[in-house]
C-alpha cells in the first residue's frame, strides 16, 4: 500500500452503547458501515485472547469435539495474500482438511517464524466445531436465530476485496484487523475478478491494497477516493451491508474472529447474484438500444422507483407481481426451472 494511504482514507463511523432495537431500526437502514466498539470485550473468549494466544486456543479447544475444519494453506511468499496464481486459472494456496486442535497448535508454534506457511480458516460453522461456544459468547445486537456464528482463524492473512449478500456483523476476538470498505457503486473501479471461478465463492477484486498497480487499473485511484477504513482491536466489532466492498488484513500471526451473516428476507427468496447472472445471459449481448429498453422494464418491475407496478389492478389479477407469499415464491421458481430446463 503507498504510504500513508491508509491515514488519507476515511474513517468508518464508530457507535457504541448500541442495543438490538436502536441497530434494528436506525442503523441498518441507513445502509452505512459502523465500527461497533467494545461490543463484545465481554466475551470469555476475547478476555482469553488478551491474555495470550495459549489461552485463546485453550478456551477454544474446550468446545472442540474433532470436527473437520477446512484450510487454506499457501507458502510464505504469498504474505498472507490467498489470491489466483498469475495465470488466474488456479489459486496460490491448498485446501486441506484438518482439525482445529492442530491447527490451534501449528499457529502456536510458529509466532514469529516468517518461513511458516499462511494458514486460515474461514466460515467455519461454530455450532458444528465448537458446540456450547455460542452461548458462553452472545452477540446481542441479533436474534439467537437469525445467524449461525461462523470462525474465522489463522496467522497474518489479507483476504481480497469482495462483497456479501448478506449482512454481516464480524467481532474480532484475537488480534488485530484491518477492514477497508468499498461502497456498492465503485464496482466498476476495483476491477473484479471472474464471478463463476472464485476463492471462496464471491467475486474478488484484482487489485491488491498492497503497491496497486494504477497503470494496470487505473480507476482504482477513485475507488480509493471512497473507500472507509477501520482498525480493530479484540473485543471491537464492525457491520458491513451487504453488497459492500470490503478488504480485510489479519495483522498479527494469531487471529481469531466470529461473525454473523443474515438477510431479512425469507430463505426461499433466492439469489440476487444468480439472478444477475441469468441476466448477464439473457440481456448483456442485446444491441445498445434493446438493452435501454430492458433497463426501463427493470427500473420498473425490479427495481420500482415509481412504487407498485401492480397497483393499477385488481389484487386477484397481479400474478406473479402480488404481495409475495411462499406459495408465489415456490410458483416463480418453478416457473423459471420450467424456463431454464429448455434453454
Amino acid at each position: 500500500m503507498e504510504a500513508g494511504l491508509s491515514e488519507e482514507m476515511r474513517k468508518i463511523e464508530e457507535v457504541d452503547g448500541l442495543d438490538r432495537t436502536r441497530f434494528r431500526s436506525e442503523l441498518v437502514p441507513r445502509y452505512e458501515p459502523v465500527v461497533l466498539r467494545g461490543l463484545v470485550r465481554d466475551w470469555p473468549a476475547v478476555k482469553a485472547a488478551q491474555a495470550s494466544p495459549a489461552e485463546a486456543a485453550a478456551y477454544l479447544q474446550r468446545f472442540d469435539r474433532g470436527a473437520p475444519v477446512e484450510a487454506f494453506v499457501g507458502p510464505p511468499e504469498i504474505r498472507g495474500r490467498f489470491f489466483y496464481a498469475s495465470d488466474v486459472a488456479s489459486f496460490n494456496f491448498e485446501r486441506r482438511q484438518g482439525r482445529l486442535g492442530d491447527i490451534l497448535r501449528f499457529l502456536l508454534a510458529t509466532p514469529e517464524d516468517e518461513k511458516a506457511p499462511a494458514v486460515y480458516v474461514g466460515s467455519a460453522a461454530i455450532p458444528e466445531i465448537l458446540p456450547g461456544f455460542a452461548a458462553e459468547n452472545m452477540m446481542d445486537l441479533l436474534e439467537e436465530a437469525l445467524a449461525v456464528p461462523r470462525l474465522w482463524i489463522g496467522n497474518a492473512s489479507i483476504v481480497s476485496t469482495h462483497f456479501d449478500e448478506s449482512d454481516n456483523i464480524a467481532c474480532v476476538v484475537a488480534g488485530r484487523r484491518r477492514f477497508t470498505l468499498f461502497p456498492p457503486e465503485q464496482v466498476a473501479n476495483l476491477y473484479v475478478g471472474p464471478l463463476d471461478f472464485t476463492m471462496a465463492g464471491q467475486p474478488a477484486s484484482m487489485v491488491p491494497l498492497r503497491d496497486p498497480d494504477f497503470e494496470r487499473y487505473p480507476r482504482f485511484r477513485d475507488a480509493l477516493a471512497a473507500a472507509r477504513v477501520a482498525e480493530l482491536e479484540p473485543g471491537d466489532a464492525i457491520y458491513i451491508p451487504t453488497l459492500w466492498w470490503h478488504n480485510v488484513e489479519a495483522l498479527d500471526r494469531f487471529n481469531i474472529l466470529v461473525n454473523y451473516w443474515w438477510r431479512d428476507v425469507p430463505a426461499d427468496t433466492g439469489s440476487a447474484f444468480e439472478a444477475m447472472v441469468h441476466a448477464i445471459l439473457a440481456v448483456a449481448a442485446l444491441p445498445d438500444y434493446q438493452r435501454a429498453a430492458w433497463r426501463a422494464m427493470y427500473e420498473n418491475y425490479v427495481f420500482r422507483p415509481d412504487g407498485d407496478p401492480a397497483a393499477h389492478l385488481p389484487p386477484a389479477q397481479r400474478g406473479i407481481l402480488a404481495e409475495p407469499t411462499p406459495e408465489l415464491r415456490q410458483r416463480i421458481r418453478q416457473f423459471l426451472l420450467r424456463v431454464l430446463s429448455r434453454s
